[in-house]
């Protein structure tokens, strides 16, 4: 619900000032740029079975990592 509120107001604020030729006060809205995603850098680690696992081999794969210690 929320982001529909939220994308109702971006929509209806770029409508206003289309009309107006102003630019649109994104900051106003608390709307934030952002860097576009990177991919992630390679590694490899061993499975449970001893053989290594490289990262760039589950290109297009979905991929959990989970990492912990017991120290």
């Amino acid at each position: 619900m929320r982001r529909a509120a939220v994308a109702f107001a971006l929509g209806a604020t770029l409508a206003v000032a289309a009309g107006t030729g102003a630019a649109p006060d994104f900051p106003a809205f608390g709307v934030v740029p952002y860097d576009p995603p990177r991919p992630a850098p390679s590694f490899a680690l061993p499975d449970l079975g001893g053989r290594v696992v490289r990262l760039e081999d589950l290109r297009g794969k979905v991929v959990l990592l989970f990492f912990w210690a017991t120290w």
